[in-house]
């Protein structure tokens, strides 16, 4: 059964990875996806493919969310490419391991440029963009430790932690045509270029004993976009580790 059918939406780092799973849980249930990556081709262009054999419209957005500029250039290429978007969503992140004794003042601006002013910049542009009489949804992917603080990811729970707040900022500013919720994720997936010292954390440790899975986060993403009475809301994906 598709659910979101006539509806567009741009996924953040939708390419690769639990974005990619996302984007295409998005397709099945009828939207239409934007791709926003930092290259056209490779994974981004694959998972606009795959999008595409699903029966729906999708593009690839080239920009780097390092340059202010990128978020409003994103939401107009894909207003462009498909009339109008009613969701948003923020997935592309940075994940780096530092201690307060290792702050460095450039990496902490790459870090909140990339996951705070990033998604903030590109609802601001999506709230403007949204045409009159449309309601739309935004939906950040956090992390579950904004919720208790790690002292070996410094600048990243920090980054996060601001994203966490930000999402209740724009729930109460954008309402009542945009909710805005967020889902934060445990151990789906480790780190791709793990950083020295990262540890998956052990199944055994998670109350429910199992590890959350992609498909777990795009189960809660289709939850939160058919749920209309829901704003403002954080729901964690983690297996029960923030227990």
């Amino acid at each position: 059964m598709n659910d979101l059918n006539g509806r567009k939406a741009l996924v953040t780092g939708g390419g690769v990875r639990v974005g990619k799973v996302l984007a295409l849980r998005l397709a099945k249930l009828g939207a239409d996806v934007a791709v926003l990556s930092r290259r056209v081709d490779g994974e981004a262009a694959e998972t606009a493919r795959e999008i595409e054999a699903l029966g729906v419209q999708s593009v690839v957005v080239a920009g780097d969310l390092m340059e202010a500029e990128t978020a409003e250039r994103a939401v107009a290429e894909s207003v462009e490419a498909f009339g109008h978007l009613d969701i948003l969503v923020n997935n592309a992140s940075i994940f780096e391991q530092g201690r307060l004794e290792d702050f460095d003042l450039q990496d902490w601006s790459r870090m909140q440029r990339i996951n705070l002013r990033a998604p903030l910049l590109l609802s601001k542009a999506f709230a403007a963009a949204l045409p009159t009489g449309h309601e739309g949804d935004i939906v950040n992917i956090n992390d579950i430790h904004v919720m208790s603080p790690r002292a070996d990811y410094f600048a990243y729970t920090h980054s996060k932690a601001s994203l966490h707040v930000l999402t209740g900022n724009l729930a109460v500013a954008l309402a009542p045509r945009i909710r805005v919720n967020e889902i934060a994720l445990g151990a789906v997936l480790p780190p791709s270029a793990p950083p020295d010292g990262y540890e998956h954390v052990a199944r055994t440790e998670l109350p429910l004993d199992r590890y959350p899975t992609p498909d777990d986060a795009a189960d809660a993403l289709q939850f939160l976009l058919g749920c209309k009475a829901v704003t403002g809301q954080t729901i964690s994906i983690d297996g029960g580790e923030s227990l």
